[in-house]
């Protein structure tokens, strides 16, 4: 299908999204989720599969030829992420098209709750928790020992699945390759931090993920010597303001 063609698609069809910049998006009865500092989010059907759509848009105070470069570099990045952590045995969700000219991923529509409202229910009960907990620190321990580091790991992008209650990370955007325990531990601190503010309520939590991660990594040790380091500077911050 040519670009002129599908253009006039979308332009027939309400249920499309449109935008400007980019003019065809084939996602039908969509609903914008999520407006970030980096990309729109959408749900909706693509090819009759309910389906998410991310879409990175462009950053007007960057040079063109730069934004453009950074814009594609991070697209990459995020799926190659995404695909090396299911490699590794993680969940995420399926990358079903990548329209590089767009500065867009679609993904399969993973029905569930995120983390963060699975323990702010306070409807789980105290084995569910500790298993959501240990299958937390597995999956992040698998990706650490296989070189992807998340970026953004918060209880809002880690889902407890609906079908299976299995754990998929979703939002690889700020993801990147590296094997030094620094970037490790610095992956985990922003967890830690995640789980301080919006579960302190609920208890040290974040001790029973500690503890799965050191279990099921086989590279534990300097990382969990390089996370007191980084927790450390962290509070001395905290103090110094």
């Amino acid at each position: 299908m040519t670009t002129s063609h599908a253009a006039e698609e979308a332009s027939t069809s309400e249920s499309h999204y449109v935008d400007h910049e980019n003019p065809i998006i084939g996602l039908h009865n969509c609903k914008l989720i999520q407006q970030g500092a980096e990309a729109r989010v959408w749900e909706g059907v693509y090819l009759g599969k309910p389906a998410v759509l991310k879409q990175r848009f462009s950053k007007r105070y960057r040079h063109p030829s730069l934004d453009a470069r950074l814009t594609q570099t991070r697209l990459k990045q995020e799926v190659r992420s995404m695909l090396r952590a299911r490699k590794l045995g993680v969940l995420t969700p399926c990358v079903l098209c990548v329209e590089h000219e767009a500065s867009t991923i679609y993904f399969e529509r993973v029905e569930g709750v995120s983390v963060k409202q699975a323990l702010s229910s306070g409807a789980l009960q105290p084995a569910a928790q500790l298993e959501l907990l240990r299958a937390i620190g597995s999956a992040i321990a698998a990706l650490h020992d296989g070189g992807v580091i998340h970026g953004d790991l918060t209880t809002s992008n880690l889902l407890v699945r609906a079908a299976d209650n299995a754990l998929v990370v979703i939002d690889f955007g700020l993801s990147s390759n590296s094997s030094i325990a620094e970037d490790k531990a610095v992956d985990l601190y922003v967890l830690e931090r995640a789980f301080t503010s919006a579960h302190a309520s609920c208890g040290p939590l974040f001790e029973d993920v500690l503890a799965s991660y050191r279990q099921h990594s086989r590279l534990w040790c300097p990382t969990l010597n390089k996370f007191a380091e980084v927790r450390m500077r962290g509070r001395k911050r905290a103090m110094v303001g």
